[in-house]
């Protein structure tokens, strides 16, 4: 079976959306695309571009979806290719992001895991900083 093949695109479910995109805006340098969909006084949709890729966003709607603060967690991993996983970290954290795992560095790159605000995470790689 031939199809044409498309990127996935995560769509997050959080309880405050709006500060969400503050915060993946401040600490990723996310750009907000498009127009931000209202929905009963809440974001039902919006999107933003993180790098080259796109994430949706809405605001936690239980007729359509829950955030992970409200499932207790998350098994999902959101992965972002980065050139300063140190600085993106300090940054997140400030932010008041959880460092589930400090920059470390690996054969593959340095990299480090963290929890936003909104419960999901982030594993963040970059290239090993021969400096350490």
């Amino acid at each position: 079976m031939e199809s044409e093949q498309q990127a996935v695109t995560p769509m997050l479910a959080v309880r405050d959306a709006e500060a969400a995109i503050e915060f993946y805006r401040d600490v990723f340098g996310a750009e907000e695309i498009g127009e931000r969909h209202p929905y009963e006084g809440k974001i039902g949709h919006a999107e933003l571009r993180i790098g080259t890729g796109l994430v949706m966003l809405a605001d936690e709607l239980p007729e359509f979806n829950v955030s992970p603060e409200s499932l207790g967690g998350t098994p999902v991993i959101l992965h972002l290719e980065v050139q300063d996983v140190d600085g993106i970290v300090a940054r997140a954290e400030v932010a008041g992001a959880v460092v589930v795992r400090p920059p470390e560095n690996f054969p593959y790159g340095r990299t480090s895991k963290i929890r936003d605000p909104y419960g999901h995470v982030w594993m963040l790689n970059g290239p090993v900083d021969v400096q350490l």
